[in-house]
């Protein structure tokens, strides 16, 4: 039998039904809860348990610990509804979510960003174009049914600027991956991918007037990149500071765009942060670790939103530390953690 799921404080609800995990339940009935790899492996979905019994499939105890458990967390994306279940989460879609598509796309254009950052530009169908928030992903669909999720790195409105539907995705190489090796060897353009999105709850919120931090690291910038896209496109003059954190300079594959932005928004501000500069590199800038960059700015967080984007280890620390050491509340903390297969294999 099918059980409720209700979800405060905005009262919306939907069914699971046996054995589905609450967060694709969610997903199939246009009820979007926050999430990142719907795998077990990030923790993006965690959320407060108010009432009900849940039970939780495999994941990894750094997305969930055993304290976390027992003091009444979830993760939607592998906990199983065993009753009615009421959940705590501030961040519930909107009705009237934008629909998941599967679609076929044409590889347009490839261009090296870095030595290991691919800018892979998609031709969509133009009679079924997607619907996206800037900063959400898609998933592209390998032919043995595997999938690799990529954010989209331009806002909505860039979708069709060329007249016909494109969208960028920026992609690391992962040495032995399925589909980086590809990507960075025999991908040609013309080649047909098939893809499905939107997908994920990273997004701006919009009905929030508080000053923003966007924090970074390595390819997490194409969301982020296309929230800005969206905030100058909307005419949204929120104070935000975009500190962005790569090992050496050249990992900061957009820098030069960056900077030209800062030309056009008076109210963004941008820190580079490297962590492992060499002495070819002459870095003259910020150095460290780049979410510790931001406490060193802002030891008060207690009333800005973070936007956090980049490895788990980088958003996990920034996360723990914003909250606790800088007095962030936990619920203006929106991340997207880009977990990679080996970030999926699953741990007790």
């Amino acid at each position: 039998m099918p059980y409720t799921i209700t979800v405060q404080p905005s009262g919306r609800s939907f069914e699971a039904d046996a054995g589905e995990p609450m967060l694709t339940a969610g997903i199939r009935q246009g009820i979007g809860l926050p999430y990142g790899c719907k795998d077990g492996a990030c923790g993006s979905c965690k959320c407060k348990k108010i009432s009900g019994h849940v039970k939780h499939g495999t994941h990894q105890s750094k997305a969930l610990s055993a304290e976390e458990e027992a003091a009444g967390y979830v993760l939607t994306c592998c906990g199983v509804a065993q009753s009615d279940v009421v959940l705590e989460s501030r961040q519930v879609t909107h009705a009237g979510a934008f629909p998941i598509k599967k679609m076929p796309a044409r590889v347009a254009e490839l261009e090296r960003l870095a030595h290991d950052v691919m800018r892979v530009r998609l031709q969509l169908p133009a009679n079924d174009v997607i619907q996206y928030h800037a900063g959400q992903y898609i998933e592209i669909i390998l032919r043995d049914g595997s999938r690799r999720s990529y954010s989209m790195a331009g806002a909505p409105h860039t979708l069709t600027a060329s007249g016909v539907p494109m969208v960028d995705l920026h992609l690391r190489h992962m040495p032995g991956g399925k589909f980086t090796d590809h990507v960075f060897g025999a991908m040609k353009a013309k080649e047909i991918l098939r893809i499905e999105g939107p997908y994920g709850s990273f997004r701006l919120q919009d009905d929030s007037p508080l000053p923003i931090v966007f924090l970074a690291s390595g390819t997490g910038f194409a969301p982020i990149k296309a929230i800005i896209e969206h905030m100058q496109f909307m005419g949204i003059t929120r104070p935000a500071v975009l500190y962005w954190g790569g090992r050496r300079p050249r990992d900061l594959y957009m820098d030069a765009w960056v900077r030209g932005k800062l030309l056009e928004l008076p109210h963004l501000q941008y820190v580079p942060v490297v962590s492992d500069a060499l002495p070819e590199d002459e870095w003259q800038g910020r150095s460290g670790f780049v979410h510790r960059a931001v406490l060193q700015d802002f030891p008060d967080l207690s009333g800005h939103q973070v936007y956090a984007c980049g490895a788990p280890i980088v958003v996990d620390s920034a996360r723990r530390d914003f909250v606790q050491q800088a007095g962030l509340p936990e619920y203006e903390f929106y991340a997207d953690a880009f977990t990679s297969e080996a970030d999926k294999v699953h741990q007790p």
